[in-house]
């Protein structure tokens, strides 16, 4: 994240991690009204807590830590007693953020997006006690969730020109993928144009104050001041986040490039995956994710790194499942090490070295064939994964690689005992 920047005129919960914050007018401009302080302030003065905007667009069934970056703000935002705004985009995820990308987009069914907003609040912790989720669903006054095709479906014609008149070619083309895009000669198709508008005006729907968004949103949460402006409403504040680095400490972390934690992950394997992260992105880690305070933390890279992988695990599973995968994953470094299973394949827990998670075939339809197998107990999110992990060799049964994603096993009995095993890090010993 590169050096911290002080934010003397925010409280310490909502500074932390913070990559930039606009508008922000800090000393003796705080009291003018410009400044994100003046408005908290105002607002505790009226007992009127600020609405702050999220906006995510369901393009995939999966959520993983460098999205939680956002929602765990917006919880913050939610335990200071303000408004969470959960915006499911299911009109602009058809239409796809263009950010970040090199090409137009496929566009989505409209059955796609809503199965994938389903799963979206599942694993936010719709459904689930507020100190176990991710978001506060229990607390009266603390969220909205809200589909923009509750206001952008219903737009006219003239309305939609209303909005392409706010912004020109100009502003468009400046916006960074554009400009790569035109000017290397890629198309850029018209509706594209559409979505930073259209997710701007989500901004004037809701009445936002603050809208979070990561670094590579600045130009689309800017969109939502202009359009507030134009409509007559005080603009938002942008707040935004990092991005998170991917498990290789390097590039972002995108299920794209195989760099990811899942919110999904068993205990085990998110510990797993977390205490092996490079030193150089602890840090971030432990700034983004937790509430440890870095400076009572141990100096040591390697105490530094388990501390993290233990409270971000803690975090999404609790302490004692925490505590147990910390445990589970010493065992299996130490029963790979005893046995010589060290290499690059990973190390297969064998016998009573280790304790590996296990998972239930009671609810598998048999005969089972191996793709599905995996989807079943909970370790790929689908067949079609299953099957491509099968088909790209990532996968052993008992330490023997599975290749053939067919392969049908007629009874539990098969595989009662036995130890299925994804990658170098997922194990789950079946049981009937």
């Amino acid at each position: 994240m590169g050096q911290a920047h002080v934010w003397p005129d925010v409280p310490a919960w909502l500074s932390r991690g913070l990559a930039d914050l606009f508008p922000h007018e800090a000393g003796p401009l705080a009291g003018s009204g410009t400044s994100l302080a003046a408005r908290l302030a105002e607002a505790e003065r009226q007992g009127r807590p600020l609405r702050i905007k999220l906006g995510i667009d369901p393009t995939g069934s999966d959520i993983h830590l460098g999205h939680s970056l956002l929602f765990r703000k917006l919880r913050a935002f939610q335990d200071a007693g303000h408004t969470a705004v959960l915006i499911i985009g299911d009109f602009t995820a058809r239409i796809g953020d263009p950010t970040g990308k090199s090409a137009t987009r496929v566009q989505l069914s409209a059955e796609a997006v809503a199965a994938h907003a389903t799963t979206y609040l599942e694993q936010l912790g719709q459904g689930q006690p507020r100190q176990r989720a991710l978001l506060d669903f229990e607390t009266p006054g603390r969220l909205e969730v809200r589909r923009n095709s509750e206001w952008l479906a219903a737009l006219d014609l003239p309305q939609v020109i209303e909005l392409l008149g706010i912004s020109t070619v100009g502003q468009m083309l400046a916006k960074d993928d554009f400009s790569k895009r035109y000017g290397g000669g890629t198309p850029i198709a018209l509706h594209e144009f559409l979505y930073p508008l259209l997710q701007g005006y989500d901004s004037v729907a809701v009445r936002s104050d603050l809208e979070l968004g990561g670094t590579d949103q600045k130009f689309n949460v800017a969109m939502g001041r202009d359009l507030q402006r134009h409509f007559g409403q005080p603009p938002q504040f942008g707040l935004l986040l990092p991005i998170l680095p991917g498990l290789d400490g390097v590039q972002k972390m995108s299920k794209s490039l195989g760099n990811t934690v899942g919110l999904q992950d068993d205990p085990l394997s998110m510990y797993s995956k977390l205490e092996k992260v490079p030193d150089a992105a602890v840090n971030d880690y432990l700034t983004l994710l937790t509430d440890l305070d870095l400076e009572a933390l141990p100096a040591s890279p390697r105490e530094r790194q388990k501390a993290m992988a233990l409270e971000v695990t803690a975090t999404r599973h609790g302490h004692q499942a925490a505590v147990q995968a910390q445990a589970d994953a010493a065992g299996l470094v130490g029963a790979g090490r005893s046995e010589g299973l060290d290499g690059e394949d990973g190390g297969l827990p064998r016998g009573e070295a280790c304790d590996v998670l296990e998972a239930s075939l009671a609810t598998v339809r048999f005969p089972a064939k191996a793709f599905f197998l995996l989807s079943a107990i909970g370790i790929c999110a689908s067949s079609s994964e299953g099957r491509r992990q099968i088909q790209g060799g990532g996968v052993k049964l008992d330490g023997e690689k599975l290749s053939d994603p067919n392969l049908e096993f007629s009874s539990p009995a098969e595989l009662e005992g036995k130890v299925l095993q994804l990658g170098k890090k997922t194990f789950r010993r079946l049981v009937a």
